[in-house]
């Protein structure tokens, strides 16, 4: 009861819509745009790519297996070569991950060489670090997207990321951001309360942002089909306004119903993982394949990579890798097979052990 009356107690106005403000989303959404139609002419070049500038996160979520407390931050000139890399390589979209990626010291000039680079940048964070400084930094930088994660209303020992905390956070980026933000809320996992994700959206939607909800998934990024409170809360989810691109596929909803799906996972090449190591891989639960120096990494990869069917793809939850590789579902029969996650799958220390491969 406590956390409901918290709630019906906060304040904050949705966010403004200066001229500069719509003048910057209209050039996004015209960019955006681009990015689809140029996906839809051709295959050869990634769309997507997430890379790691940190792996140290200042927080310790339980179902978390994307960070450590150990790691210092990739240099900025390593960064700023990989960045240049996914340019070689005519990646469309980078998005920066962790770990939590405010803890870079020199985030805001990767975000510039992403956008000198081309390519629309960018963010997926908890948020805990923002303040009105930061976010006007973000806007200098040029930054396209960010995405916050919020799991709770009040913090337990499962996630730290709640609304309770974090709200005065997204006030202030209601006040400030020039970017487009995204609440991302979540169900499955240990999630105690699954109407949770119900309040988090909603006031996501009150201060102006989009909301969008996600299915925590196992340690190797397989399904792990919803309990019926779960389930309802998902699709309840799923009917709020401000849909986005992620509406318009029946993946996760599939997986909400514990039903496998039937697609092709362009992993590898029109979405790229990039790890602290500078290797890429398939995705962040499938690190080690094909797990290679990214400043190797040719078009003939992302061709290969293309026609290669992974067996893990029809209980994967990854719904960034799916929405990416949904553009090109029609074409692209895959002719090739690998099995991510068996005895070629190495250990996450063996991937720290070979660091000198590209940094």
């Amino acid at each position: 009861m406590r956390k409901r009356v918290w709630f019906n107690k906060r304040v904050g106005k949705a966010r403004k819509q200066t001229v500069r403000g719509r003048w910057l989303a209209a050039q996004r959404k015209v960019r955006e745009l681009a990015i689809v139609g140029r996906a839809l002419v051709s295959t050869g070049h990634p769309v997507m790519a997430q890379i790691v500038p940190m792996r140290f996160c200042n927080l310790s979520c339980a179902y978390c297996n994307e960070y450590d407390k150990v790691s210092e931050p990739v240099p900025l000139d390593e960064m700023l070569r990989r960045i240049d890399d996914l340019g070689r390589l005519g990646t469309s979209i980078v998005t920066i991950s962790g770990g939590e990626p405010l803890t870079h010291p020199e985030l805001d000039e990767v975000v510039r060489r992403i956008r000198k680079v081309g390519a629309l940048a960018g963010m997926i964070t908890n948020g805990y670090l923002l303040n009105a400084e930061r976010i006007e930094r973000l806007n200098r930088a040029g930054l396209d997207h960010m995405q916050i994660s919020i799991d709770n209303i009040e913090p337990d020992d499962v996630s730290m990321k709640s609304l309770k905390v974090l709200d005065k956070k997204l006030q202030m980026l209601a006040e400030h951001a020039e970017f487009h933000v995204n609440i991302n809320s979540v169900v499955g996992g240990g999630i105690r309360e699954p109407n949770d994700a119900l309040v988090i959206g909603r006031r996501a939607l009150e201060l102006g942002f989009t909301s969008t909800i996600g299915i925590i998934h196992d340690g190797s990024g397989q399904l792990k089909p919803l309990r019926d409170n779960e389930a309802r809360v998902y699709f309840e989810m799923r009917g709020m306004k401000k849909r986005n691109y992620s509406r318009f596929n029946h993946f996760q909803e599939a997986i909400a119903q514990g039903r496998p799906n039937e697609w092709r996972c362009r992993a590898g090449s029109r979405y790229l993982y990039i790890c602290e190591n500078g290797l890429v891989h398939y995705c962040s639960q499938q690190r080690g394949f094909p797990g290679v120096p990214l400043s190797g990494y040719t078009h003939e990869d992302v061709k290969r990579e293309y026609r290669t069917a992974k067996s893990c793809s029809p209980n994967c939850t990854i719904s960034c890798v799916h929405q990416i590789s949904y553009i090109d579902h029609w074409r692209g029969p895959q002719s090739e097979t690998v099995s991510p996650g068996n005895d070629r799958h190495p250990a996450v220390p063996e991937l720290v052990s070979i660091r000198g491969a590209d940094s």
